[in-house]
């Protein structure tokens, strides 16, 4: 450690008489030492402390004065510290001629008497040599300090440590200890405790042990540490821990052990405590082991008892679930199936009579209950989530505002309906029907919760939501856009609330509805990326809010409208491979690709597929259906295709989205998938785009 910082030396001058004093304080600035001028003897007596350099005083000024007090300090000196006075005398007036000064030489202890008149350089290289030795008084000092702190610090550790210092004379056999040390034996901190005692107070069978290790580090120089049992006084044993280092003197001889020593009584007693749990250890496991089966198999037999139960409870739901579903699935199948059997009668009636001026309204309505029916599909389809979308870049106003007409003339004249968009909405990607079957379905569920009327409100927005902000743990934070419907009616009961996205699940009366409608929505907004959510209160309407993910592009050009006529028709020579296990479905699109001008040709599965691409047949496109029997299914005839002929275009028909086909993203360049039941129209345009390139 570092020593601390000296003072500046200065000089207390005491020469009253003339110009002495000016004289003195401009020869010790020469010297290096600042000076404090004491006009009188009391002045002088103040100056001196501990910090003061040395003091230059004139004999005449100290003749017949009261020196008591100086005398007093000097004698209360601390033993680093000699301060030294330089005493200047008249010509003929040395200690040796003058009994006073004598005195005073024996007064003040360390003086120097220098003869006036001098030199100035005398003066200068007296008081420099004296400043000199007062310095070294300074060092001394600090070192005395600091070694003062040490040793304080040392004890605090020692103390808090719970540690005895000692140190062991070998030669002259002295033991020096301190109190804690003494402890350790058992002895009192007055008690005396020679090497004797120490030796007595060991156990008898660790004494030889312990002389060994004394001898041992002593030979070899190396540290001692060892612990050994001792008896007190009163006769109760105890443990002890001894470390020590050997010390010898600068010539290496009279070696000494200095060291600690502490008390670990308590830690042998928990060591041997742990041993001996440690050798019941295994009677201990083997009893728990007993214990925690036997819980155990008490534990396994209430979960099979509540596993049969919750079978049960299962079974029961479904059981209410498949009821609910038969109910609206028969209900809306038969209507839809009365439509379109009815109309096919009607038309059969009509050409075998040659009536066939007014078939196109039997037509019209055969489509439409087909149309019907595969929005049905679709909802069974988007619950699951495994229906195939089509997403497209879709602006949500421009969707809503072109729907408006068809919303009002469903939820009728006693609900008013009004559509609000936030300006510079953002585009999102989605299937635009079936954001379109969305928002006609809660529209729908808003109309029935409005019984004698009200309001509805298709409002779309944009949502930046922070990890804050974002509705809940399932939806990331991110950019959406958000389209809400809101009604004024009866509004639903929390109970309500947690089971309105179940599937079949419906407030309605058996045969009003499926329980499929909000399942659908929730399952297409999902499959989409988004989440859905439902703020409802009784009494105070519904709004279910849908997010969507902001897409980042372009809105694409419109396009053209339906028209089974317009049918892009095939090049001379084109040829498509149709693969499909369902009769009927292959011919029904070989008759279209036919009437498009397409040669077709014909496969009812995989293998008889995979055959014909294997000769030398052109087929400018393969389409086949997913789901084909032998197995190889759709995907895979494709993917075998492609690695025989890899210029191959291929279009995958599906009225349900396997695993091999997740989705257009999905697929490599040149494939694509059609979701049945497709118009004429859109299968001519698929394929025409597709052997386009």
């Amino acid at each position: 450690m570092p020593f601390r910082a000296l003072p500046p030396p200065f000089a207390l001058v005491h020469t009253p008489l003339g110009r002495d004093a000016a004289i003195a304080e401009a020869l010790l600035r020469e010297a290096g030492a600042a000076s404090r001028i004491c006009p009188d003897l009391a002045a002088l007596e103040a100056g001196l402390n501990d910090d003061a350099g040395f003091a230059v005083v004139t004999e005449e000024a100290l003749r017949n004065a009261d020196l008591r007090g100086i005398a007093a300090w000097i004698a209360a000196q601390p033993a680093w510290s000699d301060f030294p006075f330089l005493v200047l005398t008249q010509r003929g007036e040395g200690a040796t001629q003058n009994p006073a000064t004598a005195q005073l030489s024996a007064i003040l202890g360390n003086v120097s008497f220098l003869e006036r008149p001098f030199q100035p350089a005398t003066f200068v290289s007296i008081a420099r040599s004296t400043l000199k030795g007062r310095q070294r008084q300074f060092e001394a000092r600090a070192r005395i300090e600091e070694l003062r702190e040490s040793e304080g610090r040392l004890q605090t550790a020692l103390l808090a440590g719970r540690l005895g210092s000692w140190e062991f004379d070998v030669e002259a056999g002295v033991l020096t200890a301190s109190a804690t040390c003494k402890a350790v034996f058992g002895r009192g901190p007055d008690a005396p405790f020679t090497y004797d005692d120490l030796m007595a107070g060991i156990h008898p069978q660790d004494r030889h042990r312990m002389q060994e290790a004394v001898q041992a580090s002593i030979a070899n120089g190396t540290d001692y540490a060892i612990e050994y049992r001792t008896i007190w006084p009163d006769g109760s044993n105890h443990w002890a821990e001894i470390r020590a280092r050997v010390v010898r003197d600068r010539q290496g001889r009279r070696p000494r052990l200095v060291g600690v020593s502490s008390d670990i009584t308590d830690r042998k007693t928990a060591e041997d405590r742990l041993r001996q749990l440690n050798e019941t250890l295994e009677e201990r496991v083997s009893l728990r082991t007993a214990e925690l089966k036997q819980a155990h198999d008490a534990v396994l037999a209430e979960a099979r008892q509540r596993e049969w139960a919750e079978d049960q409870l299962r079974q029961s739901q479904k059981m209410e679930a498949v009821g609910q579903l038969t109910g609206g699935l028969a209900h809306d199948f038969n209507n839809l199936l009365a439509g379109i059997s009815g109309s096919l009668e009607l038309l059969q009636i009509r050409v075998s009579q040659g009536r066939t001026a007014d078939l196109d309204r039997f037509i019209t309505s055969a489509q439409e209950a087909t149309a019907r029916a595969a929005s049905l599909t679709h909802r069974l389809l988007a619950f699951s989530r495994r229906q195939t979308l089509d997403p497209v870049p879709t602006a949500v106003d421009r969707l809503a505002a072109g729907m408006s007409e068809l919303i009002t003339r469903t939820v009728g004249p006693s609900v008013t309906m009004r559509i609000a968009s936030a300006p510079d909405l953002w585009i999102t990607r989605v299937d635009r029907n079936q954001l379109e079957n969305a928002l006609l379905n809660l529209c729908i569920n808003a109309r029935d919760a409005m019984p004698d009327g009200g309001s509805i409100l298709i409002e779309a927005g944009n949502a930046a939501l922070d990890e804050k902000a974002a509705p809940g743990h399932d939806m990331p934070p991110g950019e959406y856009v958000s389209i809400s419907v809101t009604d004024t009616g009866t509004g639903m009961p929390p109970d309500v609330i947690e089971r309105v996205f179940d599937p079949f699940f419906t407030t309605k009366p058996l045969g009003q509805g499926t329980g499929l409608g909000l399942s659908m929505v929730y399952g297409f907004v999902r499959q989409s990326g988004g989440q859905v959510r439902i703020d409802s209160a009784v009494g105070h309407g519904t709004t279910v809010r849908l997010y969507l993910p902001r897409h980042r592009a372009e809105l694409p050009p419109p396009e053209p409208e339906s028209n089974a006529a317009a049918a892009p028709r095939a090049a001379p020579g084109e040829a498509v491979l149709v693969v499909d296990d369902e009769p009927t479905v292959r011919m029904l699109v070989t008759e279209v690709l036919r009437e498009l001008g397409y040669g077709a040709i014909e496969a009812v599965n995989g293998t008889s597929g995979l055959d014909i691409l294997r000769s030398s047949a052109r087929i400018d496109l393969l389409v086949s259906d997913v789901g084909l029997p032998g197995g190889m299914n759709g995907r895979q005839l494709a993917d075998a295709g492609r690695a025989l002929r890899p210029e191959l275009k291929v279009l995958l028909i599906t009225g349900y989205a396997e695993s091999a086909v997740l989705g257009e993203r999905h697929l490599a360049p040149g494939m694509a998938v059609l979701t049945k039941p497709f118009s004429l129209e859109a299968l001519g345009r698929r394929i025409k785009a597709l052997i386009a390139g």
